[in-house]
C-alpha cells in the first residue's frame, strides 16, 4: 500500500515563480525515503503540501490512501510531523501543548509521553514554549509528533542548527519510532543522518524529482569521474557521454558524476583519446550529491 502517493504536483509561489514541477513520487508503508536537495529545491514545499500546510495548484496527493478533501481529519490524525521552523505558539506551556494534543489524537500513549518528558527533561511543564532553547524546542515538537504512534512521520529538516548530542538524541527518538513500524519521509542536509536512516533517496533538484534510487544502488552503481582541466576535454563532451548525471569545474578539476560501476565507466570513457589523466571511484553520498546537484547545466 501507498502511504504517500504525489502525482503532477506543481506548485507555485510569490508571482507565479514554480516551485514544483510536476513531480510524482510514491512512498509505501514501512518505507524510509529521504528527500536530498539545495536549499530552495523544493523539499519543505513538497512535504508542506503532504502535511496539508500548503495545497497543489496542479496534481494530487493522497495519504493512506485519501485526499485531504474527503479524509483531512484521519489523515492527520494518523501522521506526526516536525519541521525546521516552529508551528506551535511561543506563549503555550510545554504542558498545554501536550494537553492539546492529548485531545486531538485517540492513539494518544501516555505512557510513551511519560518515557519521553523523562528523557528530554521536560518535567517543566509550566514554561512557555517561546524561552525555550532551540533543542529544547524540537524535543517537545518530536514528543507531539511520535506520542501517538503515528503510521507515517514526516520529518522536514529536524535536527538543523542543533549540536552534535542533541541530533544523535533526536534520531534515536526517530528510529525509536522507526522499530514500532511508522513509515518515514525527511529532508535532511547531514548525509550521516541520511545513511543512517533511509533506504531510498529521492533527489529534488529545482523542483523537479532528478533521481529516486535506493541507498545501495546510489553506494554501488554510480561513479565519480575526475580529470585535469588543461586536458582538452569540455563539460559539454562529459555530459554527452551516455549516463552523465552532472559536470562541472572545480579545483581545476573536471568533475562528472555516471551511472554504472568505475570500472564500466573507465572503459566507456577509454574509447575517447582526449579523457587523459581520468580517475574514476565510487563517490561517497555527500559527494555523489554536491557533484550531481552543482554539475546540473
Amino acid at each position: 500500500m501507498n502511504i504517500v502517493e504525489f502525482r503532477g504536483i506543481h506548485r507555485s509561489m510569490d508571482r507565479g515563480m514554480e516551485v514544483l514541477h510536476g513531480i510524482d513520487l510514491k512512498v509505501e508503508a514501512g518505507e524510509v525515503v529521504a528527500l536530498l536537495g539545495a536549499n530552495g529545491a523544493g523539499k519543505t514545499t513538497l512535504l508542506r503540501i503532504a502535511v496539508g500546510l500548503l495545497h497543489p495548484h496542479r496534481g494530487t496527493v493522497r495519504l493512506f490512501g485519501l485526499g485531504y478533501e474527503e479524509g483531512a481529519l484521519e489523515i492527520k490524525q494518523r501522521l506526526g510531523y516536525v519541521s525546521e521552523s516552529e508551528l506551535l505558539l511561543a506563549s503555550s506551556t510545554v504542558e498545554g501543548i501536550f494537553e492539546v494534543h492529548r485531545a486531538l489524537f485517540p492513539t494518544w500513549d501516555s505512557s510513551l509521553e511519560s518515557r519521553l518528558r523523562r528523557r528530554f527533561g521536560l518535567s517543566g511543564g509550566r514554561l512557555r514554549f517561546g524561552t525555550l532553547s532551540k533543542g529544547k524546542k524540537r524535543q517537545v515538537a518530536l514528543l507531539c509528533a511520535v506520542a501517538h504512534r503515528p503510521e507515517l512521520l514526516i520529518l522536514d529538516e529536524p535536527a538543523s542548527g542543533l549540536d552534535p548530542a542533541a541530533r544523535r538524541e533526536l534520531l534515536e527518538v526517530a528510529v525509536e519510532a522507526l522499530n514500532e513500524g511508522s513509515t518515514l519521509l525527511f529532508s535532511s542536509h547531514h548525509m550521516q543522518d541520511v545513511e543512517r536512516l533511509a533506504a531510498r533517496v529521492a533527489l529534488i533538484h529545482d523542483g523537479r524529482l532528478l533521481l529516486d534510487r535506493p541507498l545501495d544502488e546510489l553506494r554501488e552503481s554510480f561513479t565519480l569521474a575526475v580529470l585535469p582541466t588543461e586536458s582538452s576535454v569540455t563539460m559539454a563532451d562529459l555530459r554527452r557521454v551516455e549516463g552523465c548525471l552532472g559536470a562541472r569545474v572545480s579545483n581545476q578539476t573536471l568533475r562528472a558524476v555516471f551511472e554504472g560501476t568505475p570500472q564500466a565507466v573507465q572503459a566507456d570513457l577509454a574509447q575517447y583519446s582526449k579523457f587523459d589523466g581520468l580517475i574514476c571511484s565510487r563517490p561517497s553520498l555527500e559527494d555523489f550529491f554536491v557533484e550531481t546537484v552543482e554539475g546540473q547545466p
